[in-house]
């Protein structure tokens, strides 16, 4: 048996067992690293070394740590409560607000791990504070983030056309952004109908001084512990240290959005400047950070790694290519794009997956720009799965939740987008046309 037929058998076999058992999926996706890498591949330790995910681990604990400080200082509340009065107390309008936060952010240069780092952790302190749903607000932060992703100058943007235009094919910019957009902002509508949106335009006005669901019911524990932090909050005022910290978070997003620096490097480093001023808050904030997330992301994007430098991505490109019909070829590039995107990097994946595409597409067979739309669509749309990137985002901000529950629900949404999604944008802007 092949390597590469080896390495997808033992991730299904990691996926079974992470299912069944209360074991950390990233343990046993680093064992099958080092096993499959090591004894059946011939990697080395530094092979395997460098197939560690460094710069997402930097993203998930530079960002949880500067937030986890925000949190303990009060700032993250104080940002709450400014966020009700800025919408006059209507909860339905916060998840929109955050989605085109996110969106702008991307579409004009952030990268999308990048918009949904800075943007999530306010969102989600939101929700846990107003009793909104966790994957609500989690999801339309990152779907907002893919929504603007395709800009022309995004990053996302930039790889995808600047593969095409290298390829000598048609370009297509503006059929590339407008259809993530739409396709973004649809797949936020419903999530916004499936997972509680209908229910906050019933609810009353929030009171700024009472956070928590509004109805008349008594609150359980861990909405209590929200409201009693929410009114400590209000009680403290605005204090030196939450306008310092308040400082620290738009020097990330002005350096991070604006130049292009990573975003976990420059969330990191201004969190070492605050806990020098607040040396007495930082063994609370670094219990803030969410270390079973990191182990369960970084071990399973590592055993990704493996499977890159061995090759199985490759093997599955090189077998769709052999389709002889270049209609069918294009949706099962969709579905590879999706499926390997949703634990791994979409932005490595948009680099490795439109070149499969290219060689049916430069004879003209189907519709260069609507492949291409599809194929980006479909690759970045499952983001919000937690083995990628804006999804392990979404659950290592999670507040007052099981993370265990939410782990499952993302990664059941991320699996159902994997499916759902690439048949649609492959039949709406491949078989339709639309755009092209």
């Amino acid at each position: 048996m092949s390597p590469e037929i080896v390495s997808i058998l033992v991730l299904v076999v990691i996926f079974v067992i992470a299912t069944i058992l209360p074991v950390n999926m990233g343990v046993l996706a680093f064992a099958a690293a080092v096993l499959v890498g090591g004894l059946v591949s011939g990697m080395t330790a530094d092979d395997l070394f460098a197939v560690f995910p460094g710069d997402l681990f930097i993203v998930l604990v530079g960002v949880t740590y500067l937030f986890g400080i925000a949190q303990v200082n009060g700032t993250v509340d104080w940002l709450v409560h400014l966020a009700v009065r800025g919408v006059g107390g209507h909860l339905a309008a916060i998840p929109w607000i955050m989605f085109c936060v996110a969106a702008i952010l991307t579409a004009v240069g952030a990268a999308s791990p990048a918009g949904v780092a800075i943007v999530a952790p306010i969102a989600l302190g939101f929700a846990a504070q107003y009793g909104i749903s966790p994957m609500l607000m989690g999801l339309l932060v990152v779907h907002g983030a893919q929504a603007g992703g395709f800009s022309t100058i995004s990053i996302y943007g930039a790889i995808v056309n600047g593969l095409v235009a290298r390829a000598g094919l048609p370009q297509g910019e503006i059929t590339l952004f407008l259809g993530s957009l739409v396709f973004n902002l649809v797949l936020a509508v419903i999530v916004f109908v499936l997972f509680g949106g209908l229910a906050l335009l019933r609810r009353e006005r929030a009171q700024v001084s009472t956070p928590g669901p509004a109805d008349s019911s008594e609150p359980n524990a861990e909405e209590q512990e929200a409201r009693e932090e929410g009114e400590a909050a209000e009680d403290r005022g605005f204090t030196w240290q939450m306008g310092l910290t308040v400082a620290g978070i738009l020097v990330v997003v002005a350096v991070a959005a604006g130049f292009g620096f990573d975003v976990g490097l420059v969330a990191i480093t201004v969190a070492g400047v605050l806990a020098l001023f607040m040396p007495n808050l930082q063994r609370e904030a670094v219990g803030r950070v969410s270390w079973s997330v990191v182990l369960l992301i970084c071990g399973v994007l590592t055993y990704v790694g493996v499977l890159e430098e061995i090759g199985t991505i490759d093997y599955v490109g090189e077998a769709i290519t052999q389709v002889g019909a270049p209609a069918l070829a294009a949706l099962l590039i969709c579905y590879v794009g999706g499926i390997v995107s949703a634990f791994a990097s979409s932005t490595g994946m948009l680099a490795a997956i439109i070149p499969l595409a290219v060689p049916f597409l430069q004879e003209g067979a189907v519709g260069a720009i609507g492949v291409v739309t599809a194929v980006a669509i479909s690759t970045t749309v499952v983001d919000a799965s937690p083995l990628s990137t804006n999804g392990a985002l979404v659950l290592a901000n999670a507040k007052n939740v099981d993370r265990d529950v939410l782990f499952r629900h993302l990664l059941a949404y991320g699996a159902v987008v994997a499916v759902v999604a690439p048949p649609l944008a492959w039949f709406v802007f491949v078989v339709l046309g639309i755009g092209s």
